[in-house]
């Protein structure tokens, strides 16, 4: 699988230059990609930033050299790139739970291992998936900037859908003008900038429409045309969707012809009264390899 080798050769090419400045421009090089796919894939499959992944494996590569009688905490923290001794052990010491002088002495160290990818191919759930191409339409509605969540349901987003009025409610669904007529939610503005340190992203919760109306007071995100990978799945919600989202980075997308666009990651349910048994949808915007 193409996707898989390539993401692999970034992630050695990381562990090649831990110990210099690590140029993201060729990480996405080696991945075939963009750095913001990349990145994007990355917290998918992973579950954590590129950056977090990127700074313990640094911290971990410091706390081994620490154990060397001849190391000197200073000469540590700058070949690992920082620029103070006191940056360096407020970082060591919120990863690892102790000092970098406390190292040699320690009873239990910490250790952050290399990380690789592998297609892990499971059996028992199905993937049910379309594709379709649609033409450009807009979201419409209220929108947040939200930590990213990979488990469990995101308290922030949870706060955004309870701050919508009734009156905001009524005024969306007059706008769904599309075979789509319940609430979508929309992710989309993902961190890509190499300093953050911890992912965020946009969230919309509203209706897909194509009307050209006054959408004064709500935010508008115009999509353009696109093909969608469009996943169905039923079952207790968040969970069954979430897990609809690792199998869609993690198993679907090495294994298929396409890699994500540059849009909105959609997702919307049906009916909420039964949480164990949930129907929903997820679109992914795609475009074939190269």
């Amino acid at each position: 699988m193409d996707t898989l080798k390539n993401m692999n050769a970034a992630l050695r090419y990381i562990e090649n230059n831990l110990d210099s400045e690590i140029d993201y421009l060729q990480i996405a090089k080696f991945a075939g990609t963009s750095e913001y796919h990349f990145r994007r894939l990355f917290s998918y499959l992973s579950g954590m930033s590129l950056n977090t992944y990127i700074r313990n494996r640094k911290l971990s590569q410091a706390s081994l050299d620490l154990q060397k009688d001849t190391s000197k905490v200073i000469d540590i923290a700058v070949k690992y790139g920082y620029h103070s001794a006191d940056g360096f052990t407020r970082a060591f010491k919120e990863w690892s739970g102790i000092n970098p002088s406390e190292v040699k002495k320690a009873k239990n160290l910490k250790l952050f291992p290399q990380m690789t990818f592998q297609l892990t191919i499971r059996g028992g759930t199905d993937l049910n998936y379309r594709i379709e191409k649609k033409e450009a339409f807009k979201l419409v509605g209220i929108s947040k900037r939200v930590p990213i969540v990979f488990e469990g349901q995101n308290p922030e987003i949870i706060k955004l859908i309870q701050s919508i009025t009734k009156e905001q409610k009524e005024k969306l669904q007059s706008f769904r003008n599309t075979d789509i007529k319940t609430v979508v939610q929309a992710s989309y503005n993902f961190d890509s900038e190499r300093q953050k340190e911890k992912g965020n992203l946009d969230h919309l919760v509203g209706s897909i429409t194509t009307l050209n109306r006054d959408f004064s007071n709500f935010e508008v995100v115009h999509v353009p045309e696109c093909t969608w990978a469009i996943f169905t799945s039923s079952g207790p919600f968040p969970q069954t969707m979430q897990d609809t989202w690792s199998k869609i980075a993690s198993e679907w997308l090495p294994s298929s012809n396409y890699e994500l666009a540059d849009v909105p990651e959609i997702s919307f349910t049906g009916d909420l009264s039964n949480l164990e048994h949930v129907h929903s949808e997820i679109w992914i915007g795609v475009k074939e390899k190269n």
